[in-house]
């Protein structure tokens, strides 16, 4: 799910991720319920109608924003200040369930405690109680039948409490389940545990997303593990800054030597921008800082990112998922490729 924070991917419109073939969002609900609010979203016909998206919408909760603030929390919800003009404002996890219908979202998210990680594990076995709690209270709170509400997995890197976590998570009975406070900093091996002890617990017959993780190797693993949705800002805010994601590898557009190259940023890429332009135009509206440049990156990242996932599909169907697994891990991280153990 390409991430638009404030109801828009960056630099990009509605009409773009339909072109890209895109199903999907993710807006936040931290950012829409400060600015414009969810009373003037809810008057404007919701995300989809105030957006011009006929797609799908997931919300988060905005409990990672909110918990990057420093909140003073309790076990009834969290205090914050605004990033955008300091005001004061309180989330309880029923708060969060009321504005994300209100916003109108498909799918929208339980409040939950995002762990700053490396935590001791009273911290983490803490937060995984409070996360619980918050999760029966959304669940309680929820009245839209036409919206679907995932509730969260916590419990940092230790595989017993994320097990214990999905496992009661489960009892309470959500339309899905997100794993959440993972791909934070930690070593992936470290993370791969952790998420494969979730997922042992979460049916078979509910989506399983992984919440904040999109790069290659990640979005491979994760799906060979029974991960069915990722969402991650990687592909849009490097295209941004002129990192292109390729068949072969990251590329710097800024190096010397795309000056010269009047190839597309990709050759196996059949995207929109690949068909038109090369990389030494690119590089030219990147180095004079022309915005379009960043667009058209973050349009390509995008597109290679969906390309993976329809590749993801067909290698599944096909019996060939462990093949790709080996080439993307080659191609994305090399020395780990190559020495396994």
């Amino acid at each position: 799910m390409p991430v638009g924070t404030r109801g828009a991917v960056r630099t990009l419109a509605s009409s773009d991720l339909e072109d890209l073939g895109v199903e999907i969002m993710l807006a936040n609900t931290y950012h829409l319920m400060l600015r414009p609010g969810a009373d003037l979203i809810e008057r404007r016909g919701g995300i989809h109608g105030f957006a011009s998206w006929g797609g799908h919408v997931l919300t988060d909760s905005g409990g990672y924003q909110v918990f990057s603030l420093n909140p003073d929390v309790d076990d009834d919800g969290v205090t914050f200040r605004s990033t955008y003009d300091g005001t004061i404002h309180r989330l309880t996890p029923e708060d969060a369930v009321r504005i994300q219908e209100r916003v109108g979202a498909d799918i929208q998210m339980a409040l939950d405690v995002c762990t700053a990680l490396p935590a001791p594990h009273p911290v983490l076995a803490a937060d995984v109680e409070r996360t619980l709690g918050w999760a029966a209270r959304a669940r309680a709170a929820h009245r839209r039948t036409d919206q679907a509400i995932f509730g969260i997995v916590q419990g940092g890197t230790d595989p017993a409490l994320r097990a214990e976590s999905a496992r009661r998570t489960v009892a309470l009975g959500f339309d899905g389940y997100g794993i959440g406070g993972l791909s934070v900093g930690e070593p992936r091996a470290e993370m791969l545990p952790a998420l494969e002890a979730a997922l042992g617990e979460l049916p078979d017959d509910r989506p399983r997303y992984l919440m904040g993780v999109g790069d290659p190797v990640a979005l491979v693993e994760g799906v060979a593990r029974g991960v069915d949705q990722f969402d991650c800002v990687l592909p849009t805010r490097l295209g941004r800054h002129g990192t292109v994601l390729t068949s072969t590898g990251r590329v710097q557009l800024r190096r010397a030597d795309n000056a010269e190259d009047g190839g597309p940023l990709d050759p196996a890429c059949a995207c929109a921008v690949c068909r038109r332009w090369s990389r030494s135009y690119l590089r030219h509206l990147l180095m004079v800082d022309e915005p379009v440049a960043g667009r058209m990156v973050t349009i390509h990242n995008l597109a290679f990112i969906g390309a993976l996932m329809a590749r993801i599909r067909v290698a599944i169907v096909d019996g060939t998922l462990d093949a790709l697994r080996a080439e993307v891990a080659a191609t994305w991280e090399p020395a780990a490729a190559a020495n396994p153990g």
